[in-house]
């Protein structure tokens, strides 16, 4: 049986989307120097990044377990905030 009918090659709806810009906090270093921050739980990869930078992203690529972005500069408030406030307004939503 193919893999494919198994479900191990599926292709499910990815939290980022190529062209889109983010405010992020880089978490850590890739082996190959890169930063890497997450976006709901998809990993993406900035390079000539460092842990701790705030940053204003724009996604260049994205593959089946990670995303690749290129930096635009600072982040215009903080990544934290950014997350809480999106978080109220989908609550508010909802209600």
């Amino acid at each position: 049986m193919p893999d494919e009918q198994r479900g191990f090659d599926r292709d499910f709806p990815k939290p980022v989307e190529v062209g889109k810009e983010y405010d992020v906090e880089i978490e850590e270093t890739s082996r190959r120097g890169e930063g890497i921050t997450r976006i709901e739980g998809l990993v993406v990869f900035v390079p000539n990044t460092k842990p701790g930078d705030k940053l204003r992203i724009k996604v260049t690529n994205v593959g089946r377990r990670f995303a690749e972005a290129e930096v635009l500069g600072e982040a215009s408030e903080s990544a934290e905030e950014t997350a809480e406030a999106a978080e109220e307004e989908e609550e508010s939503e909802t209600e």
